[in-house]
């Protein structure tokens, strides 16, 4: 399947009605024996067993043409709930903002974003972790020598896909199209990076990280990696970064990374590799899938809508920008009374947000919300407001957050040939009936 094709019930149902072996090939990689039965490898196998969240020890056994049923009844993905499905091959899904309404995101709600196939064997006891490159001392540990040589400490960070929001650019731009809902703020619990990197003695000449997962190309070619992306040695040696081996007090969940990531807050979510089995520091800024051209890059100037832009004109994406979320009322709430509440978080990189502005008359005058303090470096910061509707009818609210060095969200998008970073405020229909 292709990367832009949904996972959606109607259509695959209708496909497995007018020709089910055809729609066994594209969605689920089969092929037809004569006996009716499928055969299930490689990629397509690897799939379903993630959209089940669970191997399928008769896979061989299921005929062909027959869609497992908890397939047929839901876009189900174990561990998850509610989550809107992009894409099934990498899986992606995001959440809907009026899902997202906890200070802490559960497991269950936060987003997916894979480049590749998540690998079957994900045993926590007898992963590793090798740092090497140009380091003193190279290291190869388990996740119980992480555990037993280093600080361990639980953090709430915000993770975010570079593009979230992407559906909304106009011309189209290319990728997973997201509206809001890539975004998420869990407790994670791991060994900082820094104290890692420091054990193992960072050389002088070191100016980037390289990261390396466990998951697949989606071409199935041993050795080609889907992702493998860094960061300037100085983001890395910051205090918040963590390698990770728990979310919100549990394992991690297998879509998010298990049994151990990166979580690097504030820059895109690409940065935080999931399925983490080396990280390498190097003497140039890395150069691996998805590091180089246009990808997680943005051009160097501010351009027109359309405008054609050399690769040589790309600048890599660091920092995330300014961006609010409102996660109530849901969008499209009808309200019996005038009082609403407001509801929602708002983030800036690796700034603090200093206000989140509400306005319910569409942008004429703006109500100033609560903003929290974030609960540690990294963390988004929830904002409040209640609001009056004056009279019954149709309102939208919106929210504009501005971070402590004064820059503010915007109305309108600044595109860019990739759809990223799209961070203009976020608005929500209520109806006062």
């Amino acid at each position: 399947m292709s990367d832009d094709k949904k996972l959606d019930s109607k259509e695959i149902l209708e496909m497995y009605e007018k020709d089910p072996v055809e729609a066994d090939r594209v969605y689920l990689g089969r092929v037809a024996h004569k006996d009716r039965r499928g055969f299930l490898k490689g990629a397509g196998l690897a799939t379903l067993g993630g959209l089940l969240g669970a191997s399928i020890p008769f896979h061989r056994n299921l005929p062909s043409g027959l869609i497992p049923v908890a397939l047929a009844d839901n876009h189900m993905i174990a561990g998850k709930d509610g989550l809107t499905m992009l894409n099934d091959r990498p899986l992606n899904a995001e959440t809907p903002p009026h899902l997202l309404d906890d200070a802490i995101t559960p497991t269950a709600r936060h987003f997916i974003r894979n480049n590749g196939i998540p690998p079957e064997d994900v045993d926590a006891a007898s992963w590793t972790l090798t740092v090497d490159g140009l380091v003193d001392n190279p290291m190869t540990m388990t996740i119980a020598d992480l555990k037993s040589k280093f600080e361990v400490v639980t953090m709430a960070l915000t993770i975010e896909c570079g593009g979230n929001g992407r559906a909304f650019f106009n011309p189209p731009a290319k990728g997973n199209q997201w509206t809001y809902g890539a975004v998420a703020c869990s407790n994670w619990t791991g060994v900082r990076l820094k104290d890692v990197l420091e054990a193992a003695g960072v050389k002088d000449n070191v100016v980037y990280t390289a990261h390396v997962g466990a998951d697949d190309h989606l071409s199935m070619k041993e050795g080609k990696l889907p992702i493998s992306r860094g960061m300037p040695i100085e983001k890395a040696m910051t205090d918040n970064i963590l390698i990770a081996f728990e979310q919100n007090g549990a394992p991690l969940h297998p879509h998010n990374g298990a049994p151990l990531r990166l979580v690097v807050p504030g820059w895109p979510g690409s940065c935080s590799q999931k399925w983490l089995t080396r990280i390498y520091l190097r003497d140039v800024v890395h150069d691996g899938p998805k590091m180089t051209g246009t990808a997680y890059r943005v051009p160097n100037r501010p351009v027109s809508p359309g405008e054609k832009v050399d690769k040589k004109d790309f600048e890599i994406i660091e920092r995330m920008p300014v961006k609010s979320l409102i996660t109530a009322p849901a969008n499209g709430a009808a309200v019996s009374g005038g009082d609403v509440e407001v509801r929602g978080h708002a983030w800036s990189g690796d700034r603090n947000i200093s206000e989140v502005h509400v306005s319910m008359d569409f942008g004429v005058t703006w109500m100033k919300a609560k903003v929290d303090a974030p609960v540690n470096s990294g963390a988004w910061q929830n904002f409040s407001l209640n609001v009056k509707l004056p009279e019954k009818g149709y309102y939208e609210i919106w929210a504009k957050a501005i971070d402590d060095a004064g820059e503010a969200q915007p109305h309108a998008i600044n595109w860019n040939p990739k759809g990223y970073l799209n961070n203009t405020m976020h608005r929500v229909a209520v109806r006062y009936v």
